[in-house]
């Protein structure tokens, strides 16, 4: 791209398969000053890579041309080189079917300039997601267009029920026509054929018109063009009835395609949707009712019972039990209290919260499970490209062969030139590619929809597609298979009891916001014991704490530092070191001179991890777990969820082992959290980031397990395979019945009729089959 490129994002309506996209494509393509065109019919968005010259209401004119309706979405945007500086952005705003309540409220897709980008060269391009500034000016008002539904794919979004839209209008006038031209021919035999001929006209007039834009823009052989050779040659050899009955089913029919295709939209319109309009503001000493987009980070709102959280945040004070579906798709709520995240959607189920907001509208997590999926959706999967190419040689090839099946016989044979000509006008109905082509788009955008409503976001198709290959998964250790914080797993009693040693260790702890004092605070918080601050306390460095509780000086400290104070007998050196083994950390009490207790506390795992791991087990992808951490505790975790574990790596180390587990074969997907891992994200084939709802979760890696939960990694590879089937029905059944139906057609025992029943029947089964993956629910609990 040259400097002074520029690109603009334009909406597109009326889009709804990779036929429409790639007309429109090579239309823009060949307008002067236009160097590089992307279009997305999941978003229904397009992106024009262009120079200072370029006129957009030309453009624009030059889309409506070919049946379809295209607006700038913002002002063009000047970039430097192949990337746009830092802070600059590609517009992503949400076309009408992903709108929000705030209209104009976008989505920047911005790629950054940092370390990420050259960690993850190797992959498929990964854009970060930043957010739309304030000034960003809304997308154009809707605009009545007289061409609006005539197009022969017109199943854009739309507002309010099917048979509102203009293609279903056009599609009843049709049927009208044709029911009149049938009752006509029944009472006045001297209509026929003219009666099918204008009813015919009704619907085919406006195919035409595409057909003929298309060729005059370089797309000759679309769907359009063979329908309305297929109709005109069927009038010319007095089928007229038969002609005005194939217009008619073909309307049908993609009306029908257009119904269930939209359904793949509406899954992620609902996430939009569940967003409040309103939050209730504490300003002042009171509360306001204002808009929920208006929210600013650190403001304070109130959540009551039955309200949905107006945006991501952290609760400052209550407790309630908080309904995270939504979000998550987990069915049961969750407890939250003070300090606990919340996230924008989800419900407050009783009593009364007090919410720190952490993101703005344009930040939270359903606005960005939103925009990462609609960029997802632009990416193609090598399959889909596959298709792509094929399509391009296919229909222009089966326009020869329809030509040689009419053609051939009576001059070769001496056959008849009306039934074979016939035969031929059916053979190029067949030959439609509509149901081969979305065969693997629809797929994936329902996928891609059902992962992201339980917390999976996959970058693109092609990620999609080779999750399914992963035969080992690669796992960091500390905030990946375990919550990233220490837990007290043991209290050992000595002098004083299990309850005193938790006590006075916890009076030591008191204030204090280290992680192990996290641990013993929230030990003692769960087991209601009652802490008052030590006096006096302080910290000796590197060895552990000290303080006064009831005239008693206390020191919580290593076994080391302990052991300089006092003697550790041999059974108490043995206990510590059993819990060593175990991977725990182990902080000893001395109630003046004499030993207390014992604390033990451990990076505890996920709860599902262990059941993680097994469902990648049973998925036949074997694990390790690649940690910085010593041996001794890799081992002890790595044992109790049945793992293999190699520990005390450095970044590069593990770098490394990815790359050493590539060379032997294995597809190897790399979980982590997405900083300290990047080099081994990057070197797998898959880099998945655990993470919850933060910017490094959601834009390091090719997908990211939204919810920490272990599981989930299982749940992309299922969803992958689950996907790839679909794909492989999705193609058996449209090239299946082509093929049947080309073998009857040529034997003179089927004609138009089938054969258009066939091409929209396949597309339609086709787009159906691929819709059930929206019910996918993840894999059940073993």
């Amino acid at each position: 791209m040259a400097a002074a490129a520029r690109q603009t994002r334009f909406r597109v309506e009326g889009m709804d398969c990779a036929s429409c996209a790639t007309k429109i494509d090579t239309a823009v393509r060949r307008m002067p000053d236009v160097t590089e065109v992307n279009v997305s019919v999941v978003a229904g968005t397009m992106t024009v890579t262009h120079g200072e010259k370029l006129d957009l209401d030309a453009l624009a004119r030059k889309v409506g041309s070919l049946g379809y309706k295209a607006a700038p979405i913002g002002a063009a945007e000047k970039s430097t080189g192949s990337k746009p500086a830092h802070g600059d952005a590609k517009q992503h705003v949400h076309g009408s079917d992903c709108s929000h309540d705030h209209e104009g409220h976008g989505h920047d897709h911005d790629r950054q300039g940092d370390a990420h980008d050259q960690d993850h060269g190797h992959h498929h391009d990964k854009g970060t997601v930043g957010h739309a500034r304030p000034s960003d000016p809304a997308p154009s008002k809707k605009q009545p267009d007289a061409l609006e539904g005539l197009h022969g794919h017109d199943h854009g979004p739309q507002d309010g029920p099917w048979w509102k839209t203009s293609k279903a209008r056009l599609t009843i006038i049709c049927g009208v026509a044709l029911a009149a031209a049938f009752v006509l021919a029944q009472l006045i035999p001297q209509t026929q054929p003219w009666g099918f001929i204008v009813a015919m006209a009704v619907g085919l007039i406006p195919i035409a018109r595409r057909a003929l834009s298309g060729a005059m823009n370089g797309s000759p052989f679309t769907i359009e063009t063979l329908m309305t050779v297929a109709a005109v040659g069927a009038v010319i050899i007095n089928a007229a009835e038969e002609a005005a009955v194939v217009v008619f089913l073909f309307l049908v029919g993609e009306l029908l395609e257009g119904i269930a295709t939209g359904r793949a939209r509406a899954s992620i319109r609902a996430l939009a949707t569940l967003m409040p309009k309103t939050a209730l503001l504490e300003r002042d000493g009171a509360t306001q009712t204002v808009p929920a987009e208006s929210l600013t980070i650190d403001a304070v709102v109130l959540v009551r019972p039955g309200d949905r959280v107006p945006a991501d945040g952290v609760v400052v004070s209550g407790e309630s039990a908080v309904d995270e579906a939504p979000v998550t798709g987990e069915s049961v709520p969750k407890r939250k209290e003070t300090g606990d995240k919340v996230f924008a959607g989800t419900v407050n189920h009783e009593g009364v919260l007090r919410v720190r907001v952490t993101a703005t509208a344009a930040d939270n997590t359903i606005s960005r499970i939103i925009a990462l999926v609609e960029e997802a959706q632009e990416s193609k999967a090598p399959t889909e490209r596959f298709i792509d190419r094929f399509s391009r040689y296919y229909t222009p090839g089966v326009m020869v062969v329809a030509a040689l099946i009419a053609i051939l016989p009576p001059l070769l044979a001496g056959a008849e030139w009306n039934t074979w000509i016939y035969r031929g006008l059916a053979v190029l109905l067949i030959g439609c590619p509509c149901a081969l082509v979305i065969s693997t788009p629809a797929a994936i955008a329902a996928a891609l929809s059902a992962g992201a409503r339980r917390g999976l976001l996959m970058k693109g198709g092609a990620v999609l597609e080779n999750l399914g290959k992963v035969n080992r998964v690669a796992f960091d250790k500390t905030g990946t298979l375990t919550e990233g914080k220490p837990k007290v797993t043991d209290i050992v009693g000595i002098a004083r009891d299990e309850r005193e040693t938790l006590r006075l260790a916890a009076a030591l702890e008191a204030g204090s916001s280290h992680p192990l004092a996290v641990a013993i605070l929230a030990k003692a918080e769960a087991d209601k014991v009652e802490v008052v601050a030590a006096s006096e306390a302080g910290a000796v460095g590197g060895k552990g704490v000290v303080g006064t509780v009831d005239g008693t000086k206390l020191f919580l400290a290593s076994p080391r530092a302990a052991a300089e104070k006092v003697t550790l007998d041999e059974s108490l050196s043995a206990r510590i070191a059993a819990l060593n083994d175990e991977g725990k950390t182990v902080s000893v009490l001395l109630a003046a001179d004499e030993v207390a207790g014992l604390i033990a506390m451990r990076d505890e795992p996920r709860d599902d991890a262990r059941q993680g791991i097994a469902a990648l087990r049973d998925l036949g992808a074997d694990t390790v777990m690649l940690t910085g951490d010593n041996q001794r505790t890799a081992k002890a975790i790595a044992a109790s969820l049945g793992m293999e574990a190699r520990a005390e790596l450095m970044p590069q180390d593990k770098q490394k082992i990815v790359g050493e587990m590539r060379a032997e074969g294995r597809f190897v997907a790399k979980v982590g959290d997405g900083i300290n891992d990047a080099p081994a994200l990057a070197a797998a084939d898959i880099g998945i980031a655990m993470g919850s709802g933060t910017d490094v979760a959601l834009e390091t890696a090719d997908a990211a397990v939204l919810h920490g939960r272990v599981k989930d990694v299982a749940n992309m590879v299922a969803l992958s395979r689950l996907t790839m089937r679909n794909i492989f029905q999705n193609i058996t059944i449209s090239l299946g019945l082509k093929a049947v139906f080309l073998v009857t057609t040529v034997l003179g025992i089927t004609g138009l009729w089938p054969a258009i029943l066939a091409d929209t029947g396949a597309t339609v089964l086709v787009t159906a089959n691929a819709m059930r993956l929206l019910a996918w629910k993840g894999l059940g609990d073993a």
